[in-house]
């Protein structure tokens, strides 16, 4: 017999919104992990609050919804409060009853710029890289460091003289004006962003086209591929290399410790200064046009080959942050809020990766 096609409403529901998540879903372990990092963070909390007034989103919802937004790669917060209106999954691990209402996407971003203003990000990676120590999962001897280009949330055609910005003609177009910059020679000495003053002009290697971007640097631990530190800085030639320093230097009491790296951090300069922080340099060799910083006192080893192997893991975590995070090209502008938003989708990368080794393990 034919079923009919009709649909009745109900005036209640029968079953708990707890329910209706599987035992088995992957979430679950997430947000177990989540809670106990979100609770740790309690005081930092109470002391971003006033005592009295009405009350605002709590940080914690605000922070579990940020961290649905880059785990499902929803790109908008307009669309990630569409999702959490009809998503009975997003409502449970959120916090949300399933008759409570959604918040505006106006007022959840203006909420969400409490945190941004806060030393949130660093406090939550810090918390979740807690619990991955609290599972014995972090190696406290071999480390490897990499960085990668963040293409920034401006344009080429908002790139123009500095002495000349406030001057310039009207706009054939304000939304889409044309500009000719045919043959100029355009430098970030003497050029700027007017959309995203913080940007800066670079390329990832020779034949490489050149874009307005940030560099994203994370530091790994060699066991499992977890990122131990991360940061933004301003797109410079040299970048990569003064902040593998700073993560060298965070490095040092700790003993005897590896630090990895592909070719761009063979330098005698970097090298040398990984040894007097007493910090062995395991980056790979340069022979192209130079002798190489690297000799036979740290490639005859065994871990070097080792450290050789394992440092590539650090393009997985560039890999996920661009194509999940959506880090590969941004969303914000300033390198203090894309240094936020980094930290915190390194951290959300870590929860995951958490998960499926505590699986394992």
């Amino acid at each position: 017999m034919r079923g009919p096609d009709f649909m009745q409403d109900t005036l209640f529901a029968v079953r708990s919104l707890e329910s209706y998540v599987p035992a088995e879903h992957p979430l679950r372990p997430v947000r177990d992990i989540l809670n106990v990092a979100l609770k740790g963070m309690d005081p930092l909390f109470a002391a971003m609050y006033a005592v009295g007034g009405r009350d605002s989103i709590a940080p914690e919802k605000l922070l579990r919804a940020l961290l649905l937004q880059t785990l499902y790669s929803v790109r908008s917060e307009r669309l990630l409060m569409e999702e959490l209106d009809y998503n009975l999954l997003f409502r449970w691990f959120v916090g949300l009853n399933m008759d409570d209402a959604v918040w505006d996407a106006t007022t959840f971003t203006k909420n969400r710029e409490r945190l941004l203003r806060g030393d949130i990000a660093t406090e939550f990676f810090v918390g979740v890289l807690d619990q991955a120590r609290g599972h014995e999962l972090l190696s406290d001897e071999h480390f490897t460091v990499d960085g990668t280009l963040l293409e920034a949330a401006a344009g080429l055609k908002s790139f123009k003289l500095k002495d000349k910005i406030d001057n310039e003609p009207p706009a054939d177009d304000p939304g889409n004006p044309t500009v000719n910059f045919h043959g100029e020679q355009r430098s970030n000495k003497t050029h700027q962003s007017t959309t995203d003053p913080e940007a800066m002009l670079c390329r990832k290697g020779k034949g490489k086209e050149a874009k307005l971007s940030y560099t994203g640097h994370v530091l790994m631990e060699n066991r499992h591929g977890l990122a131990v530190s991360a940061r933004v800085t301003a797109a410079t030639g040299t970048a990569e290399r003064d902040v593998g320093v700073v993560f060298a230097d965070e490095l040092t009491g700790r003993g005897r410790v590896t630090l990895g790296g592909d070719k761009n951090y063979d330098t005698h300069d970097f090298v040398e200064s990984l040894r007097e922080l007493e910090v062995t340099p395991h980056v790979a060799q340069n022979n192209t046009k130079r002798r190489s910083a690297i000799d036979g006192r740290t490639t005859r080893h065994a871990g070097y080959q080792i450290s050789q192997q394992k440092r590539k893991r650090i393009e997985e975590i560039f890999g996920w942050l661009k194509s999940v995070g959506l880090l590969r090209k941004l969303r914000h502008r300033g390198g203090e809020r894309v240094n936020w938003i980094f930290i915190f989708a390194t951290a959300a990368y870590n929860l995951v990766r958490i998960r499926n080794l505590a699986e394992v393990t």
